[in-house]
């Protein structure tokens, strides 16, 4: 009796043994691995990527002990799966439009771009049915196969692309089967089951034996590649992490390059970043919220420098380059247009008169600020943009020689004014609207009305020297959020961005 029991405690033994092994080891299409640092990543991926991210993802796991697992197939069947199941970390399609969808469906968050592929027509070595042409695919003679347009990247494209020229049908028609991957297409050219097939010329890396071709009508068959972190994450750092050493141009893009991938610039890799940022002082109660967020969510760091931006330009040409620069005015931002190329216009403020709650001296215009004995704060002209967006109201307003005489603190910093009209010290300032905020209780601002020269327009830039511009891009995304935009109401700035600008919703 006892002899039997130990028998089936060894059987049951066995048998659990026997499961975990299945678990461990998964389906097909996964890839795992057995380290147990932290939670294990799980990655859904194009079929398309497999052979480039398994390099990647075991240089990633010896760098840094952390499992990742891999669930490969075509992009909307995994799509799909994360809709169903909203588990997950990362989501790699082998096109873009796939991400937008999931975006769309509040599926995605973070989207850093990685490479692209090109839609091209695979045969055997030698080009044995001599296919040269569109015309020679419907060949009665050549066996064509493509991957589904419903469930692949590679078919939506080529579905899209030759509908657009009026081409779909007649290659439809000459389809002797479709493929679930694209992968499955170079595998029948491979073994003779078929004469062609379209699919993406990175795929082929890993066939020697097959070639591809270039045909006009699939010259705008290009699919951006991109890995997107999926927004029911319950670990966006780690996920992050992966993705940055994945888009990093001397990491993950590197063999992407290799496996005949058109890789975009990328980061340098860094495991914990540290982005620079030169600022305007008057945009750090709109921003400071934002990007405290960003660095938790990231986990990297963003170093700011806060000032009058006559001063951030003033060192910026001695030398000191921050990966972006978010100016308080055009004004600043194009005496330093060498470093940034593109800016984006982002807000607006505007100039107002401020004054003691009540308004005791009745100020009402700029003109009143010219009578005697009256104390002026003005930012300095060359020190900040507010001080020359004022020196410019002044003169437009024709009250420059006789307002000057009255300005008794002239700063590099709107708050500077403020923290002197509440203590007295000032009877009036010129500051920003931004600069009210917080004050309503002690301070009153008085509109200047009908000079466009006092409304102020804060853009945006990425250095071109920047070592982490996607990194600094995605700051950009969630400063160019929603959320983002009722922060910057409620302080007082007027929003400008272009949507078309901005893919933070």
């Amino acid at each position: 009796m006892m002899n039997r029991t130990i028998a089936v405690m060894l059987g049951s033994a066995l048998l659990l043994i026997s499961l975990l092994a299945m678990l461990i080891r998964g389906d097909g299409n996964r890839s795992t691995t057995s380290t147990s640092h932290d939670k294990p990543l799980m990655v859904y991926c194009a079929a398309s990527n497999r052979a480039v991210m398994e390099q990647v993802r075991q240089a990633y796991e010896d760098e840094f002990q952390r499992s990742v697992q891999i669930q490969y197939g075509p992009s909307q069947t995994l799509l799909s799966s994360i809709e169903v199941t909203r588990d997950g970390d990362l989501y790699l399609p082998a096109d873009d439009s796939f991400l937008e969808i999931g975006r769309s469906k509040q599926l995605v968050a973070e989207i850093l771009p990685i490479a692209s592929m090109q839609a091209v027509v695979a045969v055997s070595k030698g080009n044995p049915k001599s296919i040269a042409t569109f015309a020679d695919l419907q060949s009665s003679n050549v066996r064509l196969v493509q991957a589904s347009p419903e469930g692949t990247a590679i078919g939506k494209v080529t579905k899209a692309i030759l509908t657009n020229l009026n081409r779909w049908e007649e290659l439809d028609r000459a389809t002797l089967a479709y493929r679930g991957t694209v992968n499955e297409v170079a595998n029948d050219i491979s073994v003779g089951a078929a004469d062609a097939g379209i699919v993406y010329d990175a795929v082929l890396h890993t066939y020697p034996g097959l070639e591809f071709l270039e045909l006009p009508e699939l010259s705008a068959g290009v699919s951006q590649v991109s890995i997107g972190v999926i927004a029911s994450t319950q670990q966006p750092q780690a996920a992050l992490h992966f993705a940055r050493y994945l888009s990093a141009r001397d990491r993950g893009l590197l063999r992407y390059a290799e496996h005949g991938f058109h890789t975009s610039a990328g980061d340098v890799w860094a495991d914990h970043p540290s982005l620079s940022l030169f600022a305007g002082s008057m945009l750090r109660p709109a921003i400071e919220e934002t990007i405290t967020a960003f660095e938790e969510r990231e986990g990297v760091s963003v170093d700011r420098v806060y000032n009058g931006c006559g001063i951030l330009v003033a060192q910026m040409k001695g030398g000191q380059h921050p990966d972006a620069y978010f100016a308080c005015d055009n004004e600043f931002m194009n005496q330093v247009h060498d470093l940034f190329p593109q800016p984006v216009e982002v807000s607006q403020n505007e100039l107002v008169i401020l004054v003691q709650k009540g308004n005791p001296l009745g100020i009402a215009r700029l003109s009143d600020l010219a009578r005697d004995g009256i104390r002026v704060g003005v930012g300095h002209e060359k020190q900040c943009a507010m001080g020359w967006l004022t020196q410019n109201t002044f003169r437009e307003a024709g009250v420059e020689q006789s307002v000057l005489p009255n300005v008794t603190v002239q700063s590099p910093t709107g708050d500077m004014l403020v923290n002197q009209l509440r203590t007295k010290s000032l009877d009036a300032a010129v500051v920003y609207l931004s600069n009210a905020a917080g004050s309503a209780d002690v301070l009153d601002a008085i509109r200047i009305d009908g000079l466009k020269c006092s409304i102020a327009t804060q853009p945006w830039a990425v250095s071109k020297e920047s070592r982490y511009p996607s990194t600094a891009e995605r700051l950009f995304t969630k400063l160019s959020s929603a959320d983002s935009k009722e922060i910057f109401a409620a302080e007082g700035f007027q929003w400008k961005i272009d949507p078309s600008k901005s893919v933070a919703e």
